[in-house]
């Protein structure tokens, strides 16, 4: 060998050697090293070494972890040590563990005053077992359950994945099979899903599915995209391996080989300990970024499984202890709308009761019309209900196959074209997935909600109305819109909990402070869908005085700045509602007023007819903060980027509009460009 390919040999080995690192590092410990740009420097150079020098390419080289011809079919794989399931414990009570210790302690002939037997505990992920075989540490095969006997291969699949290393860590014996599952996270479960739908291909019913769905794809650049992860939990074959002496041991080898392993696991003792992690785990479930469905209990001593052995090929030493199923079938018997404290319309199933997640169920959440149309929900199908802990239950999906017939869809502008609480009309806007009730001052179920932002600071500025006081006004039946307030007395409101008639006084002092006001805060207080304090500003000083304002149509609001057809549209569609028209005549009436006249000039400053958008977090400045700086020199703040922007403020985790400020070119400022540019035009006024 030349002195160049032995620098490139040496040069292949330690790039592997750490990629190997980055990558145990970020799939399996969740604590990147390095940045993804420098990841990615280091992969091209080794593929760039493995074309020049191609007898230098191995199958465990981290390139050849995508790639391969897609297969016509998957090749079966006898597994020399049974893949057995373990009983499962359908009493998702304590008396469940209890039992199992006993059938134990029976089996191994403990009586009562022997010691409590010792078990290694963990969880029961909702995925896919799988079996990966290692040959002198090198993977050569993966292979699915199946029947427990024959599997089927598919190595190309799992190779894809980061989180299972190609090569073990530290000595590896001869062979050594590692036993675990395939699962997906629910985060990278959603985005699969969203980008599924995006590319209209289809969706998956759950986490399960998808990832058991990924790996049987024949094609493995499919399943390289899919975002799959791996728990190990056990061993199958193993030849040159000096076994540990217990379950948790065998554990602790082979997190230590660099494979992924559950961090909540334990070793406990006797019934008691066995409960506790069960009534532990189920405190948690809901916060785990994973399904579960249980935790398997397993004799810890490797000595006293193989004397408690099998029955009908299940292990005696071993059982999942379930927890209440979180889905259930049952019928879709029809749907109807909630409508919430914003206006938004929630489609409602309405299902034949079903006990699910521990309790019975007659309703879940449909969430829009969107998911119904995706999902392909009809009224009369068979459908699969989730519910999780506390969680709202959902409609999953529809069971196509108990379908009968063409079943009738859907349609909620169609089904409810007025608001079912209050009869003004619902829209639904084109860049919205949500229909809403177009009645905000008058809708009872929006009237919390309306008087708490018609009474707040920025608004009308009503001081001591709040949330607890609206309840009690509003449960009371004492204020049913923003006109009530204005028609209080001392008495009604000295005799509502915790209100004496020191602070029924200022109450009324406050609301009575409120009837003189700008028409900006009167705007903004109005609660109009898309229309924030500096649009409600700009249309006060376009307009001058309210009846212009109501008199306007989409084409003369949108000669306002920064008023385009969204929101041009929620103003018309406001002002449409004859019940909102009546409260404001009524406000009027009752004596609340600004100063009204010709449309006012543009307000002066150094940042005059400049446009500032705010994102992310700032160091030391809150959003209202900078936003009274800008203003205070004459700049507007808007809430979204467009072309008419003139600078993009980004603090940390500033999301989509710094993307979208950055596509269009614009001027990004930190918090110290802001100062900065501030400190400028305090200098030059």
């Amino acid at each position: 060998m030349d002195l160049f390919a032995s620098a490139a040999q040496q040069r292949v080995r330690a790039l592997r050697e750490e990629i190997a690192r980055h990558d145990h590092a970020y799939y399996v410990l969740d604590a990147p090293t390095i940045p993804d740009a420098e990841y990615d420097r280091l992969f091209r150079e080794l593929q760039a070494l493995e074309v020049e020098h191609p007898d230098l390419r191995t199958p465990d080289s981290p390139t050849q972890r995508v790639g391969g011809k897609p297969l016509a079919q998957f090749p079966p794989v006898r597994h020399r040590v049974p893949m057995l399931s373990i009983r499962t414990e359908t009493d998702t009570e304590a008396s469940g563990a209890q039992a199992f210790d006993a059938r134990v302690r029976r089996e191994l002939g403990l009586g009562e005053g022997d010691p409590d037997v010792e078990y290694a505990v963990e969880l029961k992920f909702d995925g896919l077992a799988i079996n990966l075989r290692y040959e002198h540490g090198v993977l050569v095969q993966a292979a699915t359950r199946g029947d427990g006997e024959t599997g089927e291969d598919v190595s190309s699949n799992v190779r894809t994945m980061r989180c299972v290393p190609l090569r073990l860590k530290g000595e590896a014996p001869e062979v050594i099979e590692i036993r675990g599952e395939v699962y997906m996270r629910r985060d990278d479960f959603e985005g699969l899903n969203r980008r599924q739908a995006e590319a209209g291909e289809k969706t998956f019913v759950n986490p399960r599915n998808a990832a058991a769905g990924s790996i049987r794809q024949l094609d493995p650049a499919i399943a390289a995209k899919r975002p799959l992860s791996f728990f190990a939990y056990g061993l199958g074959e193993t030849v040159g391996w000096q076994m540990p002496a217990t379950h948790g041991e065998v554990l602790d080898a082979i997190a230590a080989f660099g494979l992924p392993v559950c961090e909540h696991r334990r070793v406990v003792r006797g019934a008691t300990g066995l409960a506790d992690f069960h009534a532990d785990i189920a405190g948690l479930r809901d916060s785990l970024p994973f399904d579960i469905d249980g935790v398997v209990y397993k004799v810890n001593s490797l000595e006293l499984q193989r004397q408690l052995g099998f029955v009908t090929r299940e292990p005696r030493w071993a059982v999942a202890h379930k927890y209440p199923a979180q889905e259930a079938l049952t019928v879709l018997r029809g749907i109807e709308v909630q409508v919430g404290r914003t206006g938004a319309l929630t489609p409602v199933a309405r299902l034949e009761p079903v006990f699910v997640g521990g309790v019975t169920v007659t309703n879940a959440t449909l969430h829009n019309q969107d998911e119904i149309d995706r999902k392909d929900v009809r009224i009369g199908d068979w459908v699969i209900v989730r519910r999780a802990g506390d969680v709202i239950p959902e409609v999953v999906a529809p069971v196509i196959e108990r379908r009968q017939g063409d079943l009738p869809r859907f349609r909620l502008l169609e089904q409810f074209p007025t608001c079912p609480v209050c009869g003004s009309h619902v829209v639904r806007g084109e860049d919205e997935a949500v229909a809403r009730c177009t009645g905000g001052l008058f809708c009872p179920a929006q009237r919390k909600q309306a008087l708490l932002h018609f009474a707040g600071r920025r608004a009308m500025d009503i001081e001591g109305l709040g949330d607890k006081l609206v309840d009690q006004l509003v449960d009371a039946a004492i204020v049913k819109t923003p006109v009530d307030l204005y028609r209080l007395g001392v008495l009604a409101l000295a005799n509502l909990e915790r209100m004496g008639e020191k602070s029924a006084q200022n109450l009324l002092a406050a609301i009575e402070r409120s009837r003189s006001t700008t028409l900006a805060r009167f705007i903004f207080a109005l609660g109009i869908r898309n229309v924030g304090e500096a649009t409600a500003r700009d249309l006060a000083r376009h307009f001058g005085s309210l009846d212009a304002l109501l008199a306007a149509d989409a084409e003369a609001l949108q000669q306002v700045e920064d008023v385009g057809p969204i929101v041009a549209r929620s103003i018309v569609e406001f002002f449409a509602e004859p019940h909102n028209r009546e409260v404001i005549e009524q406000l009027r009436a009752a004596g609340v007023h600004w100063p009204e006249g010709a449309p006012a000039p543009a307000a002066g400053g150094a940042l005059a007819g400049k446009t500032f958008v705010l994102t992310g977090t700032l160091p030391t400045l809150s959003r209202d903060e900078a936003k009274a700086l800008i203003e205070a020199q004459g700049g507007k703040v808007a809430g979204s980027v467009s072309k008419k922007t003139t600078y993009v403020v980004a603090g940390a985790e500033a999301g989509s509009k710094l993307t979208k400020a950055q596509e269009l070119g614009l001027d990004v400022l930190d918090e110290d460009g802001l100062r900065e540019l501030l400190s400028k035009t305090d200098t030059n006024s």
